[in-house]
């Protein structure tokens, strides 16, 4: 696997999982997701595919505090070392990205309609939905090999599904973890046998009090002749 595209799903999982606060007035799951300027988490970033490739690199996220490059207003920027910033707000509703931009796009890209990354009720049961894309998921023997080009926005649901886990990863253990699931199904013709498929993309995120998001599992298997799936694991290894 190339360099480049090892980078470009570092840039889409950050984007996945940006987790942030806005406002003063403690938004719900405020202790969850750390806001003010400084803060920064670096992860451990994991992928390993069908095929018995492996590879590992590390991802930085920086919250780089309130600013106003928002024509709808002032929004809290988080900015990725793969090379992609957000702005999100957070209020009774929850928190949610309203823009993104890459270091290709001269401004900052507004988001249709709200994409939120944690949403009010924090309590089990809470859900919501946004897009995703495939991170892993490679054709065998077309090119472009992976399979995001041709499926860049897939329906997905989130739920949260527990708000009391522990969690070990490189930067330590942590307690009273929400833990929040992402299911989507991608169709896709697996092979002459199968035919078309619904293909899982599964995504499991930990956001801890105090600390944000300490860790993500993403599973997408394909087990077909035509497609190659994967797993990638995203564990945080300092903070500050």
């Amino acid at each position: 696997m190339s360099r480049h595209s090892s980078r470009a799903r570092a840039a889409l999982l950050a984007a996945a999982v940006l987790a942030l606060l806005a406002g003063c007035k403690k938004p719900p799951g405020s202790s969850l997701f750390p806001l003010e300027e400084g803060r920064r988490w670096t992860y451990r970033l994991s992928s390993e595919w069908e095929n018995d490739t492996r590879e590992r690199e590390t991802v930085v996220l920086s919250n780089l505090g309130r600013d106003s490059a928002l024509e709808s207003g002032s929004a809290w920027h988080r900015r990725s070392d793969t090379g992609l910033d957000y702005w999100l707000r957070a209020d009774a509703t929850g928190i949610y990205r309203v823009a993104a931009k890459s270091d290709v796009d001269a401004e900052p890209k507004p988001d249709p309609a709200p994409r939120f990354v944690l949403k009010a009720p924090i309590a089990v049961g809470t859900s919501w939905q946004t897009t995703t894309t495939t991170y892993l998921m490679r054709r065998n023997s077309e090119f472009p090999p992976e399979i995001r080009h041709a499926h860049p926005s897939v329906p997905v649901v989130w739920t949260i599904e527990a708000l009391d886990d522990r969690v070990e990863v490189p930067a330590g253990r942590f307690e009273q973890c929400v833990r929040v699931k992402g299911l989507a199904l991608l169709r896709l013709f697996a092979d002459p046998v199968n035919g078309f498929k619904d293909m899982p993309l599964t995504t499991l995120e930990w956001y801890c009090p105090g600390v944000g998001l300490v860790k993500v599992e993403r599973r997408e298997p394909a087990n077909s002749t035509f497609l190659t799936g994967g797993t990638m694991t995203m564990e945080l290894m300092e903070w500050q």
